[in-house]
C-alpha cells in the first residue's frame, strides 16, 4: 500500500483542508494550476486571477495551518498502512470520474481494489426485516455462484448493509465498506468484527480524515458514492424515507441501473421500494436471471463480430463507440463510458446518433448492442 504514498500526497491531502474550497473548486484548481504542490507555492498574483478565489480563500490556501493539518493526516495514513488515492491516480475509481461531484481523495483500508468489472451497491433500511435479510443473501449468493469478477458494496451501517457485507464474506465474493467518518473509527461498533474481517479481499473506504465523526450530513455525502462505485443499486427494503432512496436518486443521477425488492403494500418496511417503481425510478427486482438480463452480464453467448455497412458514414467518435460494441456486446452504458472515456451523458447523445443510424440497439437496463 506504499505505493500510494508519493511526494505529491501531503499536498492532495492538504488540498482537502483547505476551509471553502469544496469538490468543484478543488478539481478546477488543479484544471488551472496543473499540479497539486503548485496549488500552495503559486504566488497569490496569480491566485488572484483565477475565477471563484476570494481574497479570504487565498489565506486560506496560504495558510500553515492547512499544511500542518496535512502532515497530522499524512503521519496517520502512514502509521496505519492506509491507501491515500488522490483522483488523478490510474487506481482511482473509474466509475467514479464519471461523476461529477466525486471526491478528489479517497482514504482506503483493506486489499481490494474498486475497479472490479461488475460492481454491485446493496442498500436498505436499517430495521430489515427476515424477509429482506434473506432475499438479500440469496441475492448475494446467487452473484457468487455466477460471477467470479464481482465487488458488493455496502455502508456497514444495521438492517440490509451488515447482511449485505455478511453475505459476501459467507460466499466468497469480496467487498468494501463506504464509511462516513474517518478510519481512526468504526461505526457501530458492534460491526468492528465484520469490518476487520472483510480486509483480506474487500476495503473500508472514505473520504473523511481521520476524527471525522459520523455526523448525519455525512451519511448523505457518503451515499453518493456508494451509487458511484457501482454499476447497479439494489434497494432491498426501504420506509417512505431514508438513505436508501438518497442513494437511489443519486444512483440515477449517475446513469446507473436501480433496482428494488418489491413488497406487500401493508409491508412498512417495502413503501419506499414499491414507490421507487411505480415511479419508474427502479427495475422491478425478481430473481438473479432478470437482474443480470437487464445488466447485460449474460455472457453465455458471444456474438459474431459484425462488420460495419460499407460506404456508412461515421464520426470519429461514432466509430470508436461502433468498434468497442463490436469487441463487447451487449454492454452497459456505464462500462463503455469507461472504456472509451466518454461522459456517459456526453456518450448518449452519440448513442442516439448511432440508433438513427440503425448502427446500435437499446437494450432494457441501460445495455447497448449492434444492430
Amino acid at each position: 500500500m506504499s505505493t500510494f504514498i508519493t511526494n505529491k500526497t501531503l499536498y492532495q491531502i492538504a488540498l482537502t483542508h483547505i476551509t471553502g474550497v469544496g469538490v468543484s473548486l478543488a478539481r478546477n484548481l488543479m484544471r488551472i494550476v496543473g499540479d497539486e504542490e503548485q496549488i500552495f507555492k503559486e504566488p497569490t498574483r496569480n491566485l488572484e486571477k483565477i475565477q471563484g478565489i476570494s481574497y479570504r480563500l487565498i489565506n486560506e490556501i496560504k495558510s500553515s495551518e492547512v499544511l500542518r493539518k496535512a502532515e497530522e493526516e499524512l503521519a496517520f495514513v502512514t502509521k496505519n498502512n492506509l491507501q491515500s488515492l488522490f483522483f488523478t491516480a490510474p487506481e482511482y475509481p473509474e466509475r467514479l470520474t464519471h461523476c461529477v461531484d466525486a471526491p478528489i481523495l479517497l482514504y482506503i483500508k483493506g486489499n481490494s481494489n474498486l475497479n472490479y468489472k461488475k460492481v454491485v451497491s446493496i442498500v436498505g433500511t436499517r430495521n430489515a426485516t427476515t424477509r429482506g435479510c434473506e432475499a438479500c443473501k440469496q441475492f448475494v449468493k446467487d452473484l457468487s455462484t455466477k460471477f467470479s469478477d464481482i465487488l458488493i458494496v455496502s455502508g456497514l451501517a444495521y438492517g440490509i448493509d451488515i447482511c449485505a457485507h455478511r453475505a459476501a464474506l459467507e460466499y466468497g465474493v469480496p467487498t468494501v465498506a463506504v464509511l462516513a467518518h474517518g478510519l481512526d473509527r468504526i461505526y457501530p461498533a458492534v460491526h468492528r468484527k465484520t469490518a476487520i474481517d472483510m480486509l483480506d479481499a474487500g476495503a473500508l473506504v472514505t473520504e473523511f480524515p481521520s476524527g471525522t465523526t459520523p455526523e448525519r450530513f455525512n451519511f448523505v455525502r457518503r451515499n453518493r458514492i456508494v451509487a458511484g462505485l457501482a454499476d447497479a443499486v439494489v434497494v432491498m427494503e426501504s420506509s417512505s424515507k431514508g438513505g436508501s432512496l438518497i442513494t437511489a436518486d443519486i444512483a440515477n443521477s449517475y446513469y446507473r441501473e436501480v433496482f428494488a425488492l418489491p413488497g406487500r403494500i401493508t409491508d412498512a418496511a417495502s413503501v419506499g421500494c414499491n414507490r421507487l417503481i411505480a415511479s419508474n425510478q427502479a427495475i422491478l427486482m425478481q430473481d438473479i436471471k432478470g437482474f443480470t438480463d437487464h445488466m447485460g452480464w449474460d455472457d453465455s453467448k458471444k456474438p459474431e463480430p459484425k462488420q460495419k455497412e460499407l460506404f456508412l458514414e461515421l464520426t470519429e467518435t461514432e466509430e470508436r463507440v461502433f468498434n468497442a460494441l463490436n469487441k463487447m456486446e451487449p454492454t452497459h452504458v456505464n462500462m463503455l463510458a469507461i472504456e472509451l472515456d466518454i461522459p456517459v451523458s456526453e456518450l448518449f447523445f452519440t448513442l442516439l446518433e448511432l440508433e438513427m443510424k440503425n448502427v446500435v440497439k437499446p437494450m432494457p437496463g441501460g445495455v447497448y448492442k449492434l444492430q
